[in-house]
């Protein structure tokens, strides 16, 4: 579930990246069709955008859980790290992408209106917008490696709290059930 939130969260970096702050259509402006902005997926490039952020993701999320685990098992083995790699590979390996791109035409229909998706596209189709959407996964890449150690510092801040929290749990005693006690009757 970690690593899907992760994803759609590269996911709308990539979208809001690639279109920032557009407004949000007029009443009367012309809604964007599925095919006007399928059409806008295709010259974006977008699902070997979404690839290549993906796999970027991969080697990032690799190394956090690598470095993750032999801190806090470093008795863990290499081949128990290597299987959770593969099972991080696999997990990307399977994203449904044309099911996702999919469920992010209505959301585009929302805030784009025909002519934006025209405008983008015209855009995207330029040397210069190509351009945007060569570099965006490096961008992306780059990105996330500069934040890589707060990311993790973060993520042992985060467990750190979460693991506190059950062991006062644990550590509470049990009490028994409180006995209702008779109140006084006054005459």
């Amino acid at each position: 579930m970690k690593h899907q939130s992760a994803l759609l969260a590269i996911v709308l970096l990539v979208a809001s990246a690639a279109n920032p702050q557009q407004p949000t259509p007029s009443p009367g402006d012309t809604p964007a069709t599925k095919e006007d902005i399928q059409k806008l997926f295709e010259v974006m490039q977008i699902h070997q955008q979404m690839r290549q952020v993906m796999d970027a993701m991969m080697k990032q999320q690799s190394a956090m859980i690598d470095e993750t685990l032999k801190k806090r098992y470093p008795q863990t083995s290499a081949d128990k790290i290597a299987r959770a790699n593969r099972m991080i590979a696999d997990t990307m390996k399977n994203m449904p992408m044309d099911a996702m791109l999919d469920d992010m035409i209505p959301i585009y229909q929302r805030h784009f209106s025909k002519t934006d998706i025209e405008a983008m596209s015209t855009f995207y189709a330029t040397p210069t917008g190509q351009k945007m959407m060569r570099e965006m996964p490096a961008l992306t890449s780059e990105s996330m490696q500069a934040s890589y150690k707060l990311m993790q510092k973060q993520m042992d801040d985060m467990t750190k709290q979460a693991e506190q929290i059950v062991k006062e749990d644990q550590e509470k005693p049990k009490s028994a059930p409180a006995v209702p006690v008779p109140s006084e009757r006054k005459n």
